[in-house]
């Protein structure tokens, strides 16, 4: 999907969240959720195999309900990454699950998450910056979308994004990750050989999704389809069966 062609699409959904603003009495910022188009064949799993549950440690988000927003940003620099859920329900034949809410967060490039610093692997402190974090709440298809950058990585772990599902009420569903596909071709090889763009760690040292202490035991309900490029950047889908 060309960029212009997603955001367009996010810009349509203007009536999906008027209750959780609200909820929060404070609209700065908040931007509506993903697509109106038809769910597909690719959303609805046909397989409905629940997505693998993961820790949501070390950094979760500390108060997701105030990070409602689709560019989650921040003041991070790096290759632009459009991202869309699914979320698809389980328990009714995998119809999409209209009113999910769902968090997400991930490190910047250089492997660093905000709320949280100042000793090990989180060596720069970041305690006061939400880069990175955002909500959204799942349309009618069960899409939530965001914009933000591609993750770097660090020592011990693959790319990766932490997905917290919860219910229209706010009940916890499924705590997650999302895996990145690799090899030589893959976006992942691609993004850390542009230093230009300020991924300066490149490939050595890097932790392969099969000796990831999280996706060792296999990604086949965590893995995302990614298209784009370095230039453009790129687009990330991924289904998540709660």
């Amino acid at each position: 999907m060309e960029r212009k062609e997603f955001l367009k699409t996010l810009s349509l959904g203007s009536m999906a969240l008027p209750l959780l603003i609200r909820c929060n009495g404070d609209d700065d910022g908040v931007t509506p959720t993903s697509t109106t188009d038809d769910v597909t064949s690719e959303d609805t799993a046909a397989d409905c195999i629940e997505t693998a549950s993961e820790t949501a440690g070390p950094f979760p988000s500390k108060d997701p309900a105030s990070l409602q927003r689709l560019d989650i940003r921040g003041d991070r620099t790096g290759i632009l990454m459009d991202i869309e859920i699914t979320v698809l329900d389980q328990s009714n034949s995998c119809i999409p699950l209209e009113g999910a809410i769902v968090d997400i967060w991930h490190c910047d490039k250089d492997g660093y998450y905000s709320e949280y610093g100042g000793t090990g692997m989180q060596s720069a402190d970041f305690t006061s910056q939400h880069f990175l974090r955002g909500r959204q709440i799942a349309d009618a298809n069960g899409k939530v979308a965001f914009t933000s950058i591609f993750p770097g990585w660090y020592t011990g772990r693959s790319t990766h994004i932490h997905v917290h599902v919860y219910d229209a009420d706010g009940n916890s569903l499924l705590v997650t990750q999302i895996a990145f596909p690799e090899g030589s071709s893959s976006a992942v090889n691609q993004v850390n050989a542009a230093s230009d763009a300020g991924y300066t760690k490149g490939m050595s040292g890097y932790t392969t999704n099969s000796t990831d202490n999280v996706f060792s035991d296999g990604v086949s309900t965590e893995l995302a389809n990614i298209s784009g490029d370095v230039s453009s950047g790129f687009y990330l889908t991924h289904s998540i069966v709660v």
